[in-house]
């Protein structure tokens, strides 16, 4: 991986002081007590710099949801020849969980509770997802197209983010505060969930491969 550079390190400081300022005060004052001139005043930036980095209040609640794409779109393409793809997905999400507990973290915790409560916030964190499925399922699908079409390929990554979901609002309500734990967690509920899904994909492997054995 290259080394960030100087002006890099600081775009993520500061992004991150956002993000820290806006928790803070969603907390104390709640979301719709909380405005951006507020948070900006807390991460000691101008609203100007805050739009900069975030479109809206419900964006920042959202802070990795790209590198989550990229991260599934960079295991399907480095994917090795024995790799199905639900082994693929499952590998996203351990590098997810290597490289950050944002999913299990304070803001995760808090973007669950206000998902329930803050219409916009549930709208934005649904098209997110949306969005997210849809692009992780085209390149599921151009990767593997001898095993699986467009509505496969949509019904294997709904099933992944649907577990990786249901997962998580059962850890974040109940499982503490150690990151490391509810990430372990999250990665073997995820694997059971996907275990039908692989035993499937290793049956049609096994298929594929004694048919290309057998003499003609």
């Amino acid at each position: 991986m290259a080394e960030l550079t100087l002006r890099e390190r600081k775009r993520r400081r500061t992004r991150q002081a956002i993000v820290e300022a806006a928790v803070e005060l969603f907390e104390e004052h709640g979301y719709e007590g909380t405005t951006v001139a507020d948070i900006a005043e807390a991460a000691e930036i101008g609203t100007r710099t805050f739009f900069s980095y975030f479109a809206s209040k419900e964006e920042l609640l959202f802070p990795e949801s790209d590198s989550r794409i990229t991260a599934a779109v960079e295991a399907i393409a480095t994917r090795g020849p024995d790799d199905r793809p639900a082994d693929v997905l499952l590998r996203a999400l351990r590098n997810v969980n290597r490289d950050s507990d944002e999913m299990v973290s304070r803001v995760a915790a808090l973007r669950l509770r206000l998902t329930r409560s803050v219409p916009a916030v549930r709208g934005r964190g649904l098209q997110l997802q949306l969005d997210a499925q849809r692009e992780i399922a085209r390149h599921l699908c151009a990767a593997y197209p001898d095993e699986l079409d467009e509505v496969g390929a949509a019904a294997l990554v709904g099933a992944f983010v649907g577990a990786v979901t249901g997962a998580l609002q059962v850890l974040l309500e109940t499982a503490g505060d150690d990151p490391a734990a509810m990430s372990r967690r999250l990665q073997e509920a995820t694997d059971t969930a996907l275990r039908p899904w692989l035993r499937e994909q290793d049956k049609l492997h096994a298929q594929d491969r004694s048919r290309e054995q057998t003499p003609s």
